[in-house]
């Protein structure tokens, strides 16, 4: 059949005034994030993480005290104007060694969450599409690690290190990536026999291609509310571990330092105890409630 001119012509105005687009087209992320904004306790959780990361960056440039500035003198003084949250017994601002603390405690999270993107991500996603006896090999090296416990690496790692921060980044690198590998490979083998990966590789897209630029992009609703709810999980372990002797020394300042010693005087000067355990409470809630928000945002059965 041969094709004319004539046999196209545009559709008249009344036509198209008669059929108007009621409201613009969204992407899946900009849906996400509107229905995010209604979310009143995901809303709340962002503003908190802000504002600790803003603590963090900022806070110890500001204040007119050092994190390890000593004055024995001055030392367990009850909050005052002159020392909002009090001082310890060496003298040193509190409020300061919190915020230098944040920034400890925040790095955990955020050295966590690149290592389950780069690690746990590309792990889960080459063990889910290639399958068969890759996948089975693959996945028996996440359960023999998974059966070591954290605490335990931890504790070899010192044998031949010393504490500090730079154990806890290799501890958590070792191992705090099993999760997110796990989830990524049940979202491949989920996904990797849809139409879209069939007409990708009719159309001769390669395996990194298909993996990379689709696959992986199509599961980011699961990964970035696992991404979410692990990083306060980092920051509570790294609290206890250095709670409990075997994370950062002194003098850095972590939370879970600054809560093990305030333990030790929580008779006499409760408020060294106080106020480390709340800005680890409220680093705990806004990375929760950030990442419940997402998971409600991100669910594609609420999408209206």
């Amino acid at each position: 059949m041969d094709l004319s001119s004539e046999m196209f012509k545009p559709l008249e105005r009344e036509i198209i005034a008669a059929q108007p687009i009621v409201r613009p087209s969204i992407t899946y992320w900009q849906d996400a994030w509107r229905r995010l904004k209604k979310n009143r306790l995901g809303m709340l959780g962002l503003a908190l993480v802000i504002l600790l990361f803003a603590v963090a960056i900022f806070g110890p440039i500001i204040s007119p005290y050092t994190y390890s500035g000593q004055d024995l003198k001055g030392g367990n003084l009850p909050p005052s104007r002159g020392h909002i949250c009090g001082t310890d017994l060496l003298g040193r601002d509190l409020l300061t060694r919190i915020m230098y603390g944040a920034r400890i405690s925040l790095s955990i999270g955020v050295i966590s969450s690149v290592v389950n993107l780069f690690i746990g991500v590309v792990y889960g996603g080459v063990a889910g599409f290639l399958g068969g006896r890759i996948d089975e090999v693959m996945m028996r090296i996440v359960d023999i690690l998974w059966g070591i416990p954290l605490l335990l690496i931890v504790i070899m790692l010192m044998v031949v290190m010393r504490p500090g921060l730079m154990t806890i980044f290799i501890a958590f690198g070792f191992v705090y990536w099993l999760p997110m590998s796990r989830i990524v490979r049940g979202q491949i083998l989920s996904q990797k026999e849809q139409e879209y990966v069939l007409a990708a590789r009719t159309l001769g897209a390669s395996k990194f291609r298909i993996l990379f630029r689709h696959l992986i992009p199509n599961s980011m609703g699961p990964i970035v509310i696992t991404l979410t709810l692990q990083i306060p999980q980092a920051i509570f372990l790294e609290a206890f571990l250095s709670y409990i002797g075997l994370g950062v020394s002194a003098p850095m300042a972590s939370w879970g330092v600054l809560a093990s010693d305030g333990v030790a005087a929580i008779r006499s000067y409760p408020w060294q105890l106080f106020y480390p355990a709340l800005a680890i409470c409220l680093a705990m809630l806004g990375f929760n409630f950030v990442g419940d928000g997402l998971r409600d945002a991100l669910d594609p059965r609420l999408r209206r």
